[in-house]
């Protein structure tokens, strides 16, 4: 421990400065290193008085102590500094050489004085040690030497703030509340009766110091208990240069870095001073008889029944006559004071009433802070439920409002004077202008919270009213679109406003709050037609293909169209692409503003030619300066208005004719089959010349009954291989088709009827023979059939789908309003 505090001589008995010690000790325990985060803790008091005793104890460093089985004699000579073991900062404490000691003999107290100086210039805190026997003596308690200190100081040294703690050795049973009074009037009174320099005439003893008072129990007869409570004094030392520590004012700090050579020019002008032999303080006793009598007349305030009764009544809530009964109670213990002290100075006394007074005002003004704080809270709860009677019952906002205020207030007011103390001249201003601010605040949040609802009624209403319709409208998108969604956006809207204005009527509000909430109502408005328009534009793809297979798939009647040959497919696919285009253009960008655009030319000019179907190799090849379309902006459109850019809708309309070619293509191939289908009779010239040729033998056949008998027989024949050969399912791919079909099947199945005829005859038909296997053209388009109804099982509703249906004597194919999203290279049916 030694080591870790470092103890050094400062400045020995005969007042030499150790300036070499002192210069190591900052080296050794890094004081330099500190800046402003150090203090320096000094303790004076009367030799044998167990200064260095309390400090090893206090801070656990390991000055000299007095051997009590030698005698009291003088141990500390000069003064003697070590570090402070644990504490934070970093805190230096001084020993001071005892006063009063034998050793320098009754006349020089020269030193005495001196060190007192230096430790009060230089320290930060400066305990004085002192018997508790010795208070209310004067030399035992160094009056005499503070006087002389205080005057010195004031003279030679800037003001600084210095802590004064009072340490009460061997406390008697005399209570610390006792003693302490006596303590803070002598130091007070020694600092009234010092002559001041003018710039100090009126500065109070708090711009130099704060005093604290503490006491320790005996050292000796209760060491445990002694240790106890040094141990509680030593906290207060950590942190002590924190705002509110002992040392929290820290006027006039040296750096840690010139703390050895300010102490060092400190105790050269000390010792060159001739001024120190001053008067002695003259103590003021007169004072403390009433300071006795007002102590008591306080302690019996407080404790009275009456006033505690009073002051657990106030805390629940207010109580009615408070004012009269507290001021009955503070004219009982004032007019027993006057008696009392009635023999006595009367400036003192009068003094000492007002300190009463204020004393006794101070410890009540809290209940009544309490009680006007309860007065404050029921005015405002009553306010709250006024105005939410008034609402319920239908009544004007600010009607309500005037009448509820009116009444709060005045309700406030006769509770502050009914609760008015009068030896007090406390202001209720303030409670009262807080109320008013709550009163202000509540109304204002009622108000915002009764227009949010309002406004919100609205918006839900708008949005009712616009979003349902607005899709409709975009269902069907035309040219009067944008126009019918204006007209809309503009009934809504002003209906809406009307109902609004006619709601708010109430409020009274200022022309700049109305115009700003019928603004916010009007851009909720179009912000919903707004945000619709831009869900809709996610789907335009979708909706354009929807709007061309509706289109193209459906007849001016809106039947399904039969793919019989006789339809212009290119016109049908012209027409079912230009309404989609139009659907796009209508998309393209947000039209509330009534402006013309050229969005739809645009879009005509640039994409119904084909020129986004070219090839990538063509694309690089063409300078997009010349293209229309190759930007992110619209013409004569606000960036913020575009839903679909230019270049977007360049990429839609490509994946656009890409997933519908599919569906054109299955449109082509069905009117092929069906006219194929057609085309296994000869061509009407022939049939015509067949009967103007075969004339003759027509006639014959009618006058010969034979003939009719063989044509018969021979036309059951013939319709008998008709049905068995499946002449028509075989044309049905193209005559080289048929034939080959019907040559590869035609023996088998002539053999098949010529047996079957012959077991008839013989009466035994055997089980009818199974029909033979198709041939593998009718079996490949069959296959091919059966693969294109797999596919447009597997594809969603809205995608493409072919139903393909087939009879012995024609074929009609019919597509629906789907798409479906394919490549436009369809499988032909293999022939073989």
């Amino acid at each position: 421990m030694g080591d870790e505090c470092c103890s050094t001589q400062l400045i020995d008995g005969d007042g030499e400065f150790n300036v070499d010690g002192l210069d190591n000790f900052v080296k050794t325990v890094k004081l330099a290193e500190c800046g402003l985060s150090y203090a320096v803790v000094a303790i004076m008091g009367p030799q044998s008085s167990g200064k260095s005793t309390l400090l090893n104890h206090l801070f656990h460093t390991n000055f000299r102590e007095m051997d009590a089985f030698r005698g009291r004699s003088q141990t500390t000579k000069g003064i003697w500094m070590a570090k402070c073991v644990g504490i934070e900062p970093c805190t230096v404490a001084m020993d001071l050489e005892g006063t009063d000691g034998r050793e320098r003999g009754e006349d020089d107290t020269a030193f005495e004085k001196q060190s007192a100086l230096f430790a009060l210039a230089v320290s930060d805190i400066v305990l004085i040690n002192m018997w508790c026997h010795d208070i209310g003596r004067e030399q035992a308690a160094n009056k005499p030497l503070l006087k002389t200190v205080f005057q010195v100081m004031m003279r030679l040294f800037s003001p600084r703030k210095t802590t004064l703690l009072f340490v009460v050795r061997d406390k008697t049973r005399t209570p610390l509340e006792h003693l302490e009074p006596i303590l803070r009037e002598d130091i007070q009174k020694i600092w009234d009766s010092v002559p001041k320099p003018s710039a100090h005439k009126d500065t109070p003893l708090s711009e130099f110091f704060n005093v604290e008072v503490t006491a320790l129990s005996s050292y000796e007869e209760k060491e445990e208990q002694f240790k106890e409570q040094v141990a509680q004094l030593r906290q207060r030392f950590f942190h002590s240069i924190a705002p509110g520590g002992l040392a929290g004012d820290r006027r006039g700090v040296v750096p840690a870095s010139g703390f050895a050579f300010s102490a060092q020019q400190i105790w050269k002008v000390i010792r060159e001073n001739k001024d120190l032999d001053l008067p002695a303080h003259k103590v003021m006793v007169a004072t403390v008889r009433c300071e006795e009598i007002a102590n008591e007349k306080f302690s019996r305030l407080t404790t009275d029944k009456g006033w505690l009764a009073l002051e657990e009544a106030v805390q629940t809530g207010p109580v009615t006559g408070f004012g009269k009964k507290l001021s009955s109670l503070l004219d009982t213990y004032l007019s027993e004071y006057d008696m009392e002290a009635i023999y006595f100075d009367e400036g003192v006394r009068n003094a000492k009433r007002e300190q009463l007074q204020s004393k006794a005002l101070d410890f009540v003004h809290p209940a009544y802070q309490n009680m006007l704080g309860h007065l404050r809270s029921k005015s405002l709860n009553n306010l709250k439920n006024g105005l939410e009677q008034s609402f319920n019952k239908g009544e004007g906002f600010s009607a309500s409002v005037r009448i509820c205020i009116q009444s709060c207030m005045h309700e406030f007011d006769e509770g502050c004077a009914d609760a008015a103390v009068k030896q007090a001249n406390w202001d209720a201003s303030k409670i009262r202008e807080k109320l008013r601010r709550d009163i202000e605040a509540h109304v204002a949040s009622v108000r915002t919270a009764k227009l949010s609802e309002i406004v919100a009624n609205y918006e839900k209403q708008l949005t009712e009213a616009l979003a349902q319709p607005v899709e409709s409208l975009f269902d069907t998108a035309g040219s009067d679109t944008w126009p019918s969604i204006r007209k809309l956006l503009k009934r809504e809207t002003e209906t809406a406003v009307s109902e609004f204005s006619a709601a708010v009527a109430s409020f009274e509000l200022d022309q700049a709050m109305f115009d700003k909430l019928v603004q916010s109502i009007r851009d909720f408005a179009r912000g919903v037609v707004e945000k619709k328009a831009r869900e809709e534009a996610g789907k335009v793809l979708i909706r354009m293909k929807d709007r061309f297979s509706t289109i193209f798939s459906h007849d001016n009647d809106s039947m399904p169209r039969v793919w019989t040959g006789k339809e212009d497919i290119k016109a049908i696919t012209k027409a079912a692409r230009a309404a989609s285009l139009k659907l796009l253009s209508v998309m393209a960008a947000i039209r509330l503003a009534d402006k013309p655009d050229k969005i739809e030319a645009t879009l005509f000019s640039s994409l119904m030619d084909g020129t986004v179907a070219v090839s990538a190799s063509q694309d690089r090849g063409i300078s997009t300066s010349t293209d229309p379309l190759a930007s992110s902006t619209w013409e004569e459109v606000p960036p913020n208005n575009a839903l679909i850019t230019p270049v977007q809708c360049k990429s839609l309309w490509r994946q656009f004719k890409i997933e519908t070619e599919y569906t054109v293509t299955q449109a082509m191939s069905a009117q092929e089959a069906h006219n194929q289908s057609n085309n296994w009779l000869p061509p009407p010239w022939a049939i015509l010349a067949l009967i103007v040729l075969g004339f003759n033998e027509f006639m014959m056949l009618l006058r010969n009954p034979l003939y009719l008998m063989a044509l018969f027989i021979i036309y059951l024949l013939s319709k008998a291989l008709w049905v068995q050969l499946d002449i028509t399912g075989s044309f049905r791919h193209g005559t080289l088709a048929g034939l080959i079909n019907i040559s590869s099947k035609f023996l088998p199945t002539v053999m098949n009827l010529v047996r079957k005829l012959a077991e008839e005859a013989q009466g035994h038909p055997n089980p009818e023979p199974p029909r033979p296997a198709p041939s593998l053209a009718t079996q490949s388009f069959r296959n091919q059939t059966q693969r294109m109804n797999s596919i447009a099982d597997s594809v969603p509703d809205s995608s493409v789908s072919s139903n393909v249906t087939s009879t012995e004597s024609s074929v009609e194919y019919s597509s629906p309003s789907l798409t479906h999203r394919r490549s436009t290279n369809t499988e032909e049916p293999e022939h073989i």
